[in-house]
């Protein structure tokens, strides 16, 4: 299926003939065969366990970063073979890293291919947010029994098959509406639809050099902002609105803590931007935008926030960290989690005076169980050791702290711009190849919410 796929990105390089189609076209084909060589060699149907949906899962990313750098490599576009590894793993888990330093030289072709990437894996992992971790019970995330659209998924069955068909129907009316957006804002068709594919699965590839620096219109902007915003938000809650169910949104703790965390920083970053001189209207589009961009993990820029106040720059780091919503197509640790730990943090303080009492951790009138708040904090612990490990190794590969921090923190909590020498009018090209190897490496493990990458380097895991 991603080979086929390769042919809407076949059909728009025939569109401006811009002389990448063989190989787009090799690469489809390659793909397919591929794909059918596993289909025969698979045996016949049997139902999924736990330790299979791990594997299915890791592997099958694995697999998707490594077909979907063909096109990179069979046109030219990106010979190298890491770079073109290190830029399809970014794309198909929406962290919008790039080693690209002239991205408006590239084929239409590959460019579309490239954001394209950004918009099935942002399908992918909606469906494997709401739809399959619950199956897993990783991270916490199987609170979502309760709120995933359609039956609960509690098992490999038509049941997901119908939960993602739903999604997907979500997936596509969102993204079709900011296209139409987009365009009535002067973009041309491709435009418009490779940055709506950035935006909904907040990748962050642009069709430009400068990002959506590139668009001076204020309007461009605030339509981005808003699906940024919208793109971090569980799409479960937008399936409810789609079925006039509009409460659903205020009546969830975790989209209130959502909205309330992007205004509250809104103001502040906005504040500090017109201390730097800059108009009301302008340190407020600028400072909504990336706020939205960051939080939502999407990573586009209209500015660069390496020049802003230290303060801005800081609370856009903690944003770095805190990501969109569970379920949605952000990555982070999940707003779901940060507010998970602020309560038990709160409940431990509540227990040193009254050592007996009981205060269960809710989230609305849902208690929180012991096992998701034990699943929380081990989530919490093993990112900080993927961070602190990460960052080492790239300190130890000669780059600079600040590089090293904030490049680790934006492959792992797949956003893209950091600081440094990977800031927001930089890329990734300067960083070795070892280190390449290792950000791809945190991308995916981010992405798939830690657990589910790590679990299979345990010997637990392969032990019968």
């Amino acid at each position: 299926m991603l080979g086929a796929s390769m042919f809407l990105a076949l059909f728009v390089s025939l569109i401006y003939r811009d002389g990448d189609s063989l190989g787009i076209s090799i690469s489809a084909f390659v793909s397919i065969i591929f794909g059918f060589i596993m289909i025969k060699g698979a045996g016949k149907e049997m139902d999924l366990s736990t330790r299979d949906g791990f594997a299915v899962v890791t592997f099958g990313w694995m697999i998707m970063g490594i077909a979907g750098a063909l096109p990179y490599l069979f046109t030219n576009s990106i010979p190298n073979i890491t770079n073109a590894l290190f830029e399809s793993v970014s794309g198909f888990t929406t962290t919008g890293a790039s080693i690209l330093t002239d991205i408006e030289s590239l084929p239409h072709g590959i460019l579309f291919w490239r954001s394209f990437t950004h918009w099935i894996g942002g399908m992918g992992i909606i469906v494997f947010s709401i739809a399959i971790l619950p199956f897993l019970g990783v991270g916490g995330m199987q609170m979502f029994k309760a709120e995933s659209p359609g039956p609960t998924a509690d098992k490999l069955t038509p049941r997901i098959k119908s939960t993602a068909e739903i999604l997907w129907g979500v997936y596509v009316l969102i993204t079709i509406l900011e296209i139409i957006l987009l365009m009535l804002g002067g973009m041309d068709w491709f435009d418009s639809t490779c940055h709506a594919f950035g935006t909904l699965a907040t990748g962050g590839f642009s069709t430009k050099n400068a990002s959506i620096a590139h668009y001076s219109s204020p309007y461009i902007q605030y339509v981005i902002t808003f699906f940024m915003v919208v793109a971090g938000v569980n799409f479960s809650l937008h399936y409810y609105a789609l079925r006039g169910k509009f409460n659903r949104y205020w009546n969830s703790r975790e989209f209130r803590f959502y909205i309330w965390l992007i205004l509250g920083c809104i103001v502040i970053v906005t504040i500090f931007r017109l201390f730097d001189g800059i108009g009301l209207e302008q340190s407020f589009r600028e400072g909504a935008f990336q706020v939205a961009a960051i939080i939502s993990t999407t990573g586009y820029a209209t500015a660069d926030f390496e020049l802003w106040h230290p303060l801005a720059q800081v609370i856009l780091v903690g944003l770095m960290f805190i990501g969109g919503m569970a379920g949605s197509t952000g990555g982070g640790m999940k707003t779901m989690r940060i507010q998970i730990l602020l309560k038990q943090a709160r409940v431990e303080l509540h227990k040193l005076v009254h050592p007996s009492s009981i205060y269960p951790i809710r989230l609305g009138r849902k208690v929180i169980q012991d096992d998701i708040v034990a699943n929380v904090l081990a989530f919490f612990l093993l990112y900080a050791l993927l961070l602190m490990v990460g960052v080492l190794i790239m300190a130890a590969l000669g780059l600079d702290h600040v590089t090293s921090f904030t490049s680790v923190v934006a492959c792992l909590s797949n956003i893209g711009p950091g600081l440094g020498d990977v800031g927001p009018t930089d890329n990734y090209a300067s960083i070795p190849s070892f280190g390449k190897w290792i950000l791809s490496f945190l991308m995916i493990a981010g992405r798939l919410e830690i657990f589910t990458v790590l679990v299979l380097l345990t010997r637990t895991y392969w032990s019968k």
